[in-house]
Order: structure tokens, then C-alpha cells, then sequence
């Protein structure tokens, strides 16, 4: 007989935790949660024109919900993006049409014992892991501190000027410190003195979120990324949290984060895709919905 009873409830996604919606109004973004506290967290946007939209991303309420949420709602006649945090194929039932197809992300379970989270490493990842640990790196744990001087930050903001690429803006990671204190923690191995290696989580409930990383050439040859996920894992275990978001896996683009992502034994889950939908127009593109979503 099974006793150990049913899963606990999944924690709530960032994009959908009240922490992320203080952070958002502290950047003078408007945000409405149609339905309630208990309601999906919109944001919302002005499109040229002034047209307005409104964004719900990785959201768990079945379709239905979110049709009679929004139906009652100021929202009611307001375009939508809706990125759904599981495969929802029944939005095409309330009119929605998808629009990009659906991203995978790689999720830790924190909750087993450190032994047997150890047991779980890839081999690689956990040679890597023993590698780091034989060179005298020291790992210090620290918030941003309202400060874009961190050594994090200026290695990302080059990394982005280099390779072309958008994360967050560093604004929202700021407020996402400064309005929830204790909440934004920065792992940083240094050897010497000198930083080698950064990355930042987000935490939010029972779940934390992998953000930004960056090493140095030094870092990379002393596995320091390796040891200081490790040690972040560790820690956010014994803080009560459950699970690991570790982002976004990509293996055309980004073979080898997403490896060294699945190397902690992190599994992949499929999101729901980005959809649009305007409720004016009721079940009208129902067709076009059908001809797509295959892809969903």
C-alpha cells in the first residue's frame, strides 16, 4: 500500500508571485490580478497607438478559469498574451489562437536529502563538481545591495553588449532586492580575493529561480560554476524551498548551459506556448487556432 499520498501542490512560478508584482510596481510597471488575490498576475502595456495589452505568463488555471476571470474583469475587452505555465491545447476552446510554440525549462526537485541530491549529479557534472572543490575556491553568499557595481552585473552587462542578447533589466533585479529583503542572493567564488565566478537566484515561496551566472576564464577552468550551483543548492534546500527553476533549456543555441543545466539531474517540462486571445471576438478564430496546434 502507498502511504506517501499525493504530490504537494507545485510552488508558485516567479512571474506569478506576489514578490514579482511588488517588484514590477517599484519600476512603475501596472500590473492587475483579474479574479482576486487568488487571480492570474497581468501585466499590463501600451501598444503603439495606445492600444492596451495585457500579458499573463506562466499561469496554472485550466482555460475556463481564465475565460471567467477575465469576462469579469476590466480586462474583459483588452488583447491578451497568455503563456501558460503547462500545455493548455484547450485555450483554443475560449478563442485563443497560439501564436510561438512552447519553451522547455529544467526544474530541480530540492527536496531530497544532500546525499542523495549528490547521488543524483551526472557523472561529469559531479567530476566537475569534486574538481572544483580540491582548489581553495571560497564562496561567499550576498545580495546585490541596490548596487549595479557588483562584479556580476558589469560581467553580464558585457556579455550582453557582446553577444547581443536581453535578460531582465537590471532595474527589476535591483527591485526584486529592495522590496523583498533576503530574497535576491548572489553566490560568488572567489579565489585570492579575486571574483571568478557569479550567479544570482531569485526566491519567491517555495521555490527559488536560477537568474543570471557569469565566470571568468579562470572560473571555467576551476569548475567554479559547477561548485557554486551546488553549494546554491544546497542552501536554498535548507531555506525550506523545494524547488529549482533553472530556466529555459535550448540545445540548438545554448547546448552547453543546457547540459551543464541537466547535469544536476534537473528534468524537463514542457510550458504551454504563448497564445493570443481577444475575448471580443469570441470563438472567431477557432479555425486558425486548429490549423496550428499541432505545434502546441
Amino acid at each position: 500500500m502507498d502511504d506517501s499520498g499525493p504530490p504537494p501542490p507545485r510552488p508558485v512560478p516567479l512571474q506569478q508571485h506576489p514578490q514579482f508584482a511588488a517588484a514590477l510596481a517599484a519600476c512603475g510597471q501596472a500590473t492587475l490580478r483579474p479574479g482576486g488575490p487568488s487571480g492570474p498576475l497581468a501585466m499590463l502595456r501600451r501598444l503603439p497607438g495606445g492600444l492596451p495589452l495585457a500579458m499573463i505568463s506562466r499561469a496554472a488555471h485550466p482555460a475556463g478559469d481564465i475565460r471567467r476571470i477575465v469576462m469579469d474583469s476590466a480586462l474583459a475587452r483588452v488583447p491578451l498574451l497568455l503563456g501558460p505555465d503547462a500545455p493548455a491545447p484547450d485555450l483554443r476552446e475560449i478563442g485563443a489562437v497560439p501564436l510561438m510554440t512552447p519553451a522547455t525549462v529544467a526544474e530541480l526537485d530540492l527536496r531530497p536529502e544532500p546525499e542523495a541530491l549528490r547521488a543524483g549529479l551526472l557523472p561529469k557534472w559531479r567530476n566537475r563538481l569534486g574538481h572544483a572543490e580540491r582548489q581553495g575556491l571560497r564562496v561567499a553568499r550576498e545580495g546585490p545591495d541596490g548596487s549595479a557595481r557588483h562584479w556580476l552585473f558589469r560581467a553580464e552587462a558585457e556579455m550582453q553588449a557582446r553577444r547581443g542578447y536581453r535578460t531582465w533589466p537590471l532595474a527589476l533585479i535591483l527591485a526584486y532586492g529592495a522590496v523583498n529583503p533576503g530574497q535576491c542572493v548572489i553566490f560568488a567564488a572567489r579565489e585570492r580575493g579575486e571574483t571568478v565566478a557569479a550567479m544570482l537566484f531569485l526566491r519567491h515561496g517555495g521555490a527559488a529561480t536560477y537568474q543570471i551566472g557569469q565566470t571568468s576564464a579562470r572560473g571555467r577552468a576551476l569548475s567554479a560554476h559547477t561548485l557554486l550551483l551546488w553549494e546554491a543548492m544546497l542552501w536554498l534546500r535548507a531555506e525550506g524551498h523545494s524547488r529549482l527553476d533553472l530556466g529555459p533549456i535550448d540545445m540548438q543555441r545554448g547546448a552547453g548551459l543546457a547540459r551543464f543545466k541537466l547535469g544536476t539531474g534537473a528534468e524537463l517540462r514542457r510550458l504551454g506556448g504563448t497564445w493570443g486571445w481577444w475575448p471580443p471576438l469570441g470563438r472567431s478564430l477557432g479555425p486558425l487556432a486548429r490549423l496550428d496546434l499541432h505545434r502546441m
